[in-house]
């Protein structure tokens, strides 16, 4: 006798993902939101069935986040933003604030809220991380809800 395997899949078809993404940086966090399309198209999802919510800054995230998760409409929820550190704290205390935020929101809910904000030094960092050398943190975070979206639905079967 063998013991039971729970493994998620990263097929999308069928998934429904909601992101929610900070417009600070846009200029990167736009193709984080792009990255992440692209993998749910590419995993088979229906582009009806990916919505993305626009937010000032990655601090506005969590509510949002929260708001979705409430509706009981979506398979994973994806939190995107970038936080560039500056030369105070500043940064530290959003990006702690941010995904502590996100944990809690993913077990109240138990639904998958993949945590997507980019932390950089420097705008050289950001744009490696949403496109060119380190890949697209978008992207990964999308191909984490997926997996994630697909393994609740196989353990709650």
């Amino acid at each position: 006798m063998s013991e039971k395997v729970y493994e998620g899949s990263y097929v999308a078809s069928g998934l429904k993902i909601g992101v929610v993404c900070g417009r600070f940086n846009e200029l990167f966090t736009t193709r984080l939101v792009e990255g992440a399309k692209d993998v749910f198209v590419r995993s088979g999802g229906n582009l009806h069935d990916f919505e993305v919510a626009w937010v000032p800054g990655s601090f506005e995230v969590p509510l949002i986040c929260e708001k979705l998760a409430k509706k009981d409409t979506y398979d994973a929820i994806i939190a995107l933003g970038l936080v560039i550190t500056g030369k105070t704290s500043h940064a530290d205390h959003i990006n702690s604030m941010v995904a502590s935020s996100i944990g809690d929101i993913s077990r109240k809910y138990e639904l998958p809220v993949v945590y997507g904000v980019v932390t950089a030094e420097n705008l050289e960092q950001a744009m490696e991380r949403a496109g060119t050398k380190l890949g697209n943190r978008g992207s990964s975070a999308c191909q984490t809800a997926i997996e994630m979206a697909n393994l609740i639905k196989q353990i709650d079967a």
